[in-house]
């Protein structure tokens, strides 16, 4: 962190009003699309607030060892999930059996044609507990042990909605991609 951005903090830490909004302002748009890839627009953005406020009340707890930007980031991942259980989109143990549980870095491997954009589209039809668990892992870069905590489910089923999120995605990204083609 720049010498300057650690003035800042301190000056959050001590209650500066003008600090906060320079914070914020920041990294509002950051954390704000972060916050979108969990939830609706209007929920984002008052997810992206509430967790603003969650980390200028907790700045005691910030470590200078991580970047502002990540320790924030990881508050508004948590504050999304937060809400999504409120909204009691629950995230069922599933049943594992018959599935192999191993990753491969070649599993997430996608053809050249198709685009970055292309993926995010097709994981956002995905449903909610495998789009969630794909996003934390591939774009977050949460591991199952972290992605188990996060959502509060056993590790087996983390990877069980990884495993069928690949699979659902591989499935929309063929039939979107031989859709182009022809």
């Amino acid at each position: 962190m720049s010498k300057d951005h650690n003035i800042l903090i301190k000056r959050c830490k001590a209650g500066d009003e003008k600090a906060m909004l320079q914070i914020y302002d920041l990294y509002c748009d950051a954390m704000y699309h972060v916050a979108c890839r969990y939830l609706n627009k209007e929920d984002a953005k008052d997810s992206m607030q509430e967790s603003f406020i969650k980390a200028f009340s907790k700045l005691d707890s910030f470590s200078p060892d991580f970047t502002f930007g990540s320790w924030l980031k990881r508050i508004v991942i948590n504050q999304c999930i937060d809400h999504l259980k409120k909204k009691r989109l629950e995230f069922m143990e599933t049943d594992v059996i018959n599935l192999p549980m191993e990753e491969d870095a070649n599993d997430w491997m996608f053809s050249s044609e198709i685009s970055k954009q292309d993926i995010f589209d097709a994981i956002e039809k995905l449903p909610t507990k495998h789009q969630t668990v794909v996003k934390l892992y591939l774009i977050d870069g949460y591991d199952h042990e972290e992605i188990s905590s996060i959502l509060d489910i056993p590790i087996k089923t983390s990877r069980t909605h990884l495993r069928r999120g690949r699979l659902q995605l591989r499935k929309l990204l063929k039939i979107q991609y031989n859709e182009a083609r022809y």
